[in-house]
């Protein structure tokens, strides 16, 4: 097995499940020092646990700056440094069907963590890494913020002003060596995605999973099923050297969704006209 994050020290949010999760155990295994951090504390503790003393649990609300920064010197003292910041915390918001139903009750929570995490998480972690040689922050975006579509307007607003963060950020830190990516997941595997219901059964999630698969599919020319596992080894490689001239990208990862519209139209053309013809 490769080492590639030998030596460094990362700090993962929302890494008490789903993508946080698995980029996590990723990193530890591939040589790297971890800081789970989470506003859920049983899970996130229960997590570095399992990954043992390589590993160290903070309780953190993105939303709250002096947490982040806690956050930044808790990995410092732990581990000695800071050379990895994955700004991973986000949520969904309210799940309306429809923008006219939504009453935005919601937007500042959603703003704080998915934009304001994001950005205050980027300037901690920077401010250290500008005065110790550098470093790498991945912030994660969605195709919601590549793609335009309906419901979810401030989830898809904030994760649009993450992409036009990290592409801004990552030149206005480039002098310190600080090199700073977002990645795009698809529909990826994860409880945000499954639209879970507090309370569910995991019997009754395989459930939901499996009868949302084919809207899933619908728009993604890949039928593969992402998981997070997928976006873990992506954010390995953009946190590793081998990405040492990448910065201030949007990598997605979601089965070809955001290349363009998987149904052949032309044959659809081809399809109507048949009928049309033949009922004449």
């Amino acid at each position: 097995m490769n080492q590639d994050l030998k030596g460094k020290v990362a700090v993962v949010t929302g890494a008490a499940s789903g993508i946080g999760e698995a980029t996590a155990a990723l990193f530890l295994e591939q040589g790297a020092r971890v800081v789970i951090a989470d506003i859920n504390e049983e899970a996130g503790q229960a997590h570095a646990d399992k990954l043992g003393k390589q590993a160290r649990f903070k309780k953190t609300d993105v939303s709250n700056a002096d947490d982040l920064q806690a956050l930044v010197h808790f990995a410092v003292s732990e581990f000695g440094g800071l050379d990895i910041m994955f700004n991973n915390a986000g949520i969904s918001g309210a799940q309306h069907p429809r923008f006219l139903d939504d009453d935005l009750s919601d937007f500042d929570r959603v703003v704080g963590i998915n934009l304001f995490g994001v950005m205050k998480g980027t300037q901690c972690a920077a401010k250290y890494m500008s005065k110790n040689g550098g470093g790498v922050i991945l912030n994660n975006a969605s195709i919601a913020g590549i793609l335009p579509g309906q419901a979810l307007m401030s989830y898809r607003a904030t994760k649009s002003a993450v992409i036009h963060f990290t592409k801004s950020v990552a030149i206005d830190l480039a002098e310190y060596n600080i090199r700073v990516c977002a990645m795009a997941p698809g529909h990826i595997r994860t409880p945000l995605t499954a639209f879970n219901i507090p309370g569910m059964t995991p019997e009754q999630m395989i459930r939901i999973r499996d009868a949302l698969a084919p809207v899933w599919d619908s728009n993604q020319p890949l039928k593969r099923h992402g998981s997070p596992a997928d976006v873990a080894q992506s954010a390995l490689f953009l946190c590793s050297e081998r990405a040492a001239q990448i910065t201030g990208i949007v990598m997605p990862i979601d089965g070809g969704i955001t290349a363009g519209d998987p149904v052949n139209h032309l044959q659809e053309i081809f399809d109507a006209r048949a009928r049309a013809l033949a009922n004449s």
